[in-house]
């Protein structure tokens, strides 16, 4: 791996001086290790594969010199020498002259070398794409040579090679196809999940988008497309054994026909993408099922809210729980799953068990005969766990994910045990719950809202909200913080997660290893209530792509300093690659810093810049 270290701004104007063959390419997620050369560059032909048979294999290498080709892709944000201030304007200061940095890659001089053929070597072609595959893979350009050869265990090892190669092909300013130097990579990721998760239930996500979505997850080495299929407002789904469940849809338009759905599967499956489909149960239940048989609801007909928290039947319009106590309810919802889980290939399976409500549970009298015998929330909770688990194995046995509620919830923690083969999703109080569930022998997909809910921050959406009538900061005087200045504005989890506070993440912080080693990796909610088509990449992107980078290779150097100013410049070229490639990623700072990435830093930092050496 290039050799990186902490230098002063002084120090760094050297360094440069010594590297102005430093490439231009910086591909992203950051490989393991990736060591280039200094012998010149390669011009790039029309590039030939040799490798196994492979139809998923010869999709994706056609896909990326496709892309090669068409974007010719210029680096929009390259490293550059890093220009020394003076702390503060004096009026001895000595005045600097200052060069406007133009766009393009570095001066390669004549390419020596020409590549033609990339060969790919695969130790095992019929690895399927399920939980902890193997992604491995190394990628040589060796001086003189006139390939690019790849190795990898499996299929998708090699398409995260193809990724690589795409972003290191680069145009040279005239129109030629270059490798700027020979390079040597050994990659592999961190983590086995590495995802976002999308919500069709709040608001309609077209499958155009989704495959949107997917190629920004393929671009950056996301692997894991949790899909919150369903939710309490509405039942876009089709199933074949309950027709009549998408008469809750929100239109006949906005429905996923068991054919699109095989559809979404196979595009993200080329893409070395899994998708875990989640059906949300016992709670957030409401469309959909109540079509089936309304006794299996509970609450459904009630005002979700109420100023006192602890009257609430749901978090948010429209209330309605599974029937817990219900025979009928284990019937249906295994039907359900039963079809669900047939569709999606992958061994994993979402069964949701999050935000429960007692008081939903008032409205059946199955419930209140329960509590009236002294029994509490939690043990209708256990209940579930004890009846819904072994009837889903019976139909499909699935690894299942469940959210933490089922074990942390303060309120409706199931009071038994709770199988340790489910999966956990941490969603909330970061580090204590991620600590708390490993310490438990839990394996956990780390969905902290604090660092990764990329739907927090936008303000509140319920309407009727008398808070915002408010002309005056009734804290102006001290400055503290309220509802409308300073704090969430109605966003229970603000403030926004901006890309710095998502890769500064260290969340197995304080693990013992044993702990360190049930962390599965980390899934990015986005949450659909202010989602929909018009927004969901904007939102998702470029921010997805720092997670990437945080669970692929890390987010500290070798020395173990943390890497996020020399994650600035390589994520502002990032979002570049992905609008060119159809993503329609966010900005995150003014273009000017595409030129001077390091000069939108808040400090000019003396100790912590990570900078290219010679």
């Amino acid at each position: 791996m290039r050799d990186f270290l902490l230098a002063s701004v002084a120090t760094a104007s050297i360094l440069f001086a010594r590297n102005v063959e430093a490439v231009a390419a910086n591909p992203l997620p950051k490989p393991s290790n990736i060591t280039w050369g200094d012998s010149g560059c390669f011009s790039v032909g029309s590039l030939t594969l040799s490798a196994p048979d492979h139809e998923v294999l010869q999709q994706a290498f056609d896909r990326a010199t496709n892309t090669i080709t068409e974007l010719k892709w210029i680096p929009a944000a390259i490293e550059a020498p890093i220009r020394e201030f003076e702390p503060f304007p004096t009026s001895t200061a000595s005045k600097k002259s200052r060069k406007k940095r133009q766009y393009g890659v570095p001066p390669t001089g004549n390419c020596t070398g020409r590549l033609t053929t990339v060969n790919v070597d695969i130790t095992n072609t019929h690895a399927a794409l399920q939980h902890g595959v193997d992604e491995s893979y190394t990628l040589e350009i060796s001086e003189g040579s006139g390939s690019v050869d790849i190795s990898a265990e499996t299929v998708y090892g090699a398409l995260h090679a193809f990724t690589t190669l795409q972003q290191i092909i680069i145009n040279d300013g005239k129109g030629n196809l270059i490798v700027e130097q020979p390079v040597s990579i050994q990659d592999e990721p961190l983590y086995p999940v590495r995802g976002i998760m999308i919500d069709t239930g709040r608001n309609f996500i077209s499958k155009k988008k989704i495959f949107e979505q997917i190629d920004g997850m393929a671009l950056s080495k996301l692997n894991v497309l949790h899909w919150h299929i369903i939710d309490s407002q509405s039942w876009p789904l089709e199933i074949s054994a309950y027709p009549e469940m998408t008469d809750d849809a929100y239109s006949r338009n906005e429905v996923f026909s068991q054919a699109t759905l095989k559809e979404i599967i196979s595009y993200a499956a080329a893409r070395a993408v899994r998708i875990i489909p989640e059906i949300d149960m016992p709670g957030h239940a409401s469309s959909g099922w109540g079509q089936i048989d309304e006794s299996i609801l509970t609450c459904q007909n009630s005002w979700w809210s109420n100023d006192d928290w602890a009257l609430h039947t749901a978090v948010e319009p429209n209330p309605g729980q599974l029937d817990i106590l219900n025979n009928k309810t284990y019937e249906i919802t295994g039907k359900v799953y039963k079809e669900v889980a047939d569709i999606f290939p992958d061994n994993w399976f979402h069964i949701g068990g999050d935000e429960l409500f007692l008081n939903c549970n008032n409205f059946s009298s199955l419930a209140t005969e329960f509590f009236a015998s002294g029994k509490s929330m939690g043990d209708l909770y256990q209940y579930w766990v004890d009846h819904a688990i072994p009837n889903f194995r019976k139909q499909a046995n699935k690894t299942f994910v469940m959210w933490e509620d089922v074990k942390l919830s303060a309120a409706v923690a199931a009071t038994g045990e709770v199988p340790k083969d489910i999966v956990l999703q941490a969603w909330n109080n970061g580090l204590a719950h991620i600590s708390n569930l490993t310490d438990a022998g839990y394996k956990v997909i780390v969905s902290s809202s604090d660092f990764v809910y990329l739907d927090c921050g936008y303000g509140g959406w319920v309407g009727n909200d008398p808070r915002y009538n408010v002309m005056v900061n009734p804290n102006a005087t001290d400055g503290s913080p309220n509802f409308n200045w300073g704090a969430g504005g109605g966003s229970w989890c603000a403030p926004y997660k901006t890309w710095q506070r998502i890769y500064d993440y260290d969340f197995t912080f304080n693990l013992t290893d044993a702990q360190k080693s049930l962390v599965q990796g980390v899934i990015a909610p986005l949450w659909s209530e202010q989602v929909d088509d018009v927004v969901i990449s904007q939102k998702m992107w470029p921010r997805a792509a720092a997670l990437a980078e945080l669970v692929w290779s890390g987010n500290r150097d070798e020395n173990g300093n943390k890497r996020t100013t020399e994650l600035t410049q390589r994520i502002l070229n990032f979002r570049e690659y992905l609008v060119a490639n159809g993503v329609q990623a966010a900005p995150l700072m003014p273009k000017y810093c595409l030129q001077h990435p390091h000069e939108c830093d808040l400090y000019q930092n003396q100790t912590v810049l990570h900078v290219p050496t010679a």
